[in-house]
């Protein structure tokens, strides 16, 4: 492990998420001092139940609250930020449009506006955007090049808010990095109407899985400590290799459409007898999306340590577990 992070005072926004659990533990296990943002309690987290959520300084509030993160930020002294904290679910940005808006939207140019105030003290932002940013292109894999062109709620929210991120780096200096990563997966994640979770815990109890495309959707699939490694190191690597401004895509580079995903679940759970529900009543979404993480190996030297069988096998292991068996 780096001592980069011994001491450090590090806010995490959305610390109670999936990424955002996974991500305050490693941090916490380097030495950091870490201060988290939540909004809800949410007694079922991975960052509860595991213990951490002690171990952290807690600040309550809303990212859309301007003077709330602001407080956070300076009070704590706030050397690096990981701007994890949004509205992430596709169907609930689609019911709730506004709501999506001023988290993702609203709540970014409020975390940037504090960190563009308390200059002498942020030293590094790393802003979770998404592969959903880039919208729907004819040429695959994304590239960091392509143009931004996020159409439905969720997706322009992310745009939105690389332009926001974009506009505070050029005019105000303030040194924020972005990541687009593909559906991120592990243990932990509590929103059972993702593919991944959804379907583990369906084969687990017995149950046919419920797949709400036509099944031939394409994705790039990212387990989860790969993506937190990936934080860490662009992280580490921000302020010495100049990387403000900058985005990178992370993912595994294996695009896999939803059956397949399905059919290796079922499989690894022992109970490839199960058949999924297809009930092809999605829309507002992207047929197919998936990441060129060739910047990523050059410029960082990333690579992800877990083959998508292997993080799908851990996941496995922690839903078995919480779910007895």
């Amino acid at each position: 492990m780096s001592d980069f992070w011994q001491r450090r005072n590090v806010f995490v926004t959305g610390a109670t998420g999936l990424l955002g659990s996974w991500l305050t533990r490693a941090l916490l296990d380097r030495g950091a001092r870490v201060t988290g943002l939540v909004r809800d309690r949410v007694p079922a987290s991975l960052l509860v139940t595991s213990g951490d959520f002690d171990r952290v300084q807690v600040v309550h509030g809303a990212l859309e609250d301007h003077f709330t993160v602001l407080r956070a930020v300076n009070e704590h002294e706030i050397d690096t930020v990981f701007h994890l904290g949004a509205q992430t679910i596709v169907g609930t940005a689609n019911r709730s449009v506004l709501s999506t808006f001023e988290s993702n939207v609203r709540g970014t140019w409020s975390l940037l506006e504090a960190c563009r105030a308390t200059a002498g003290l942020v030293r590094r932002i790393v802003f979770a955007s998404s592969d959903k940013a880039y919208g729907a292109h004819d040429r695959l894999p994304y590239t960091e090049d392509l143009p931004l062109a996020g159409t439905f709620p969720y997706d322009a929210s992310k745009a939105c808010a690389e332009l926001i991120a974009r506009s505070y780096f050029h005019t105000f200096g303030v040194p924020v990095a972005t990541t687009r990563c593909g559906n991120l997966f592990g243990g932990g994640d509590l929103n059972f109407n993702r593919l991944v979770p959804g379907t583990i815990r369906a084969a687990l109890l017995g149950e046919r899985p419920v797949v709400r495309s036509d099944g031939r959707f394409v994705r790039d699939y990212f387990y989860v400590e790969d993506a937190v490694a990936a934080y860490l190191l662009l992280a580490e690597r921000l302020e010495a290799q100049q990387l403000a401004g900058e985005a990178f895509n992370f993912g595994t580079e294996q695009p896999l459409t939803v059956l397949a995903v399905v059919e290796q679940i079922l499989a690894r759970t022992g109970r490839a007898d199960l058949t999924p529900d297809i009930r092809d009543e999605v829309s507002h979404e992207i047929r197919a999306q998936y990441l060129d993480c060739g910047k990523a190996h050059r410029v960082l030297g990333w690579q992800p340590a877990f083959t998508f069988a292997d993080g799908l096998d851990r996941t496995i292991a922690w839903y078995r577990a919480q779910l007895g068996g």
